[in-house]
């Protein structure tokens, strides 16, 4: 199986090379399908399987099942089956190898939006029933408040916990599913979201870290794509996620990036946290809820900014570095930056695959 996981990767990549040589560089700085491609070559090409390893906790790490799940959606919209079929090598690689999980975290769990995606390109019932499971046993045990036990009010878990549903919703038109998204969104909306719209990093950082913040905000994207016109916490969820949008507008810088710190106009611009929002913006402006031009405006400029950033070879630069909770400003504006990590890969390939869908 690792053979011929290599060959689809190597025909993904030979792929992505034809397609820049024989297209004009202005195009390939702005067109999304191809900086999509791209970087989904390029995360094709990783051998290694990045890990999540705290405490009891061990999984393939979140960020690259992050990864896995834009690409193969990408992949799907796109019709390049090179590429699915090669996310779908790359999952069965890590059952041959028994790559552990031990199933008892939001950033374990999360790991079933990628067999979900596959099933939903392919059809593959061993990746549903893999993913389904991840989805359900979220929920194995629950809160007085009905919440999952994963919960944690982390601001991360707005997509950890919200994608996943989503994706079980996707595959299986169960509402349980969107019943347990809208239920958690409106929870940490309650709970978390502060007066201006963003999020704090946590209780004891009272700061709106870009790449926090872009998980809320692409979590929210998850679950308002897929709740039912007549649920009942639509309207909340909504309420929450207009008031982040409309914050995330004001705050824009002028060359279309938002900052490592989204309120502080001396922090450096950050890519992750970027193309978060972009595709958060995206979703909503494609689902007919924001209609004024200025929310299509700040995603076109987005990815403008960020298309403009990524390397021929699809690594997206200006990526923080993970980041703990601080109670110090000037830990977040110090925190180095990185290129081509995962965190910043897999939200490009969201924001990539938001502007290919109608």
């Amino acid at each position: 199986m690792r053979q011929v996981w290599k060959q689809a990767a190597g025909l993904l990549a030979g792929l992505a090379l034809v397609a820049c040589a024989h297209t004009p560089v202005d195009d390939i700085q702005a067109d999304p399908a191809e900086i999509g491609a791209r970087a989904a070559a390029e995360y094709i090409s990783r051998e290694e399987i990045m890990m999540y390893e705290v405490d009891e906790v061990i999984a393939p790490h979140y960020a690259d099942a992050a990864t896995a799940y834009g690409a193969a959606k990408l992949g799907g919209l796109t019709g390049d089956e090179a590429l699915v079929a090669a996310i779908a090598a790359r999952h069965q690689r890590i059952l041959d190898e028994a790559i552990p999980n031990s199933r008892n975290h939001v950033d374990a769990n999360v790991y079933g939006v990628w067999p979900l995606e596959i099933y939903l390109q392919t059809g593959d019932k061993a990746a549903l029933d893999y993913g389904w499971d991840l989805a359900e046993e979220q929920w194995s045990e629950t809160r007085e408040d009905g919440l999952t036990y994963q919960t944690r009010f982390w601001i991360d878990d707005v997509w950890m916990i919200g994608a996943l549903q989503a994706q079980a919703y996707r595959a299986t038109g169960d509402n349980i599913y969107a019943d347990r998204a809208a239920a958690m969104a409106v929870a940490y909306i309650d709970r978390l979201q502060q007066p201006n719209g963003l999020f704090h990093h946590g209780p004891d950082a009272p700061f709106y870290w870009a790449r926090g913040n872009g998980w809320v905000a692409a979590g929210f994207a998850e679950v308002i794509s897929i709740l039912p016109e007549e649920h009942p916490n639509r309207a909340d969820v909504l309420a929450g996620y207009l008031k982040m949008m409309d914050a995330l507008v004001a705050y824009q810088a002028p060359s279309g990036m938002w900052r490592q710190l989204i309120d502080y106009p001396e922090a450096w611009e950050e890519s992750s946290g970027t193309a978060m929002f972009g595709f958060a913006l995206r979703v909503g402006v494609r689902e007919g809820i924001l209609t004024d031009p200025k929310y299509r405006a700040a995603y076109e400029r987005a990815w403008a900014a960020l298309a403009a950033r990524v390397g021929e070879d699809g690594r997206l630069p200006d990526v923080c570095v993970g980041t703990g909770q601080s109670r110090d400003a000037q830990y977040y504006l110090d925190r180095p930056s990185v290129t081509g990590d995962l965190h910043g890969q897999a939200p490009l390939i969201w924001f990539a695959t938001a502007l290919v869908e109608p």
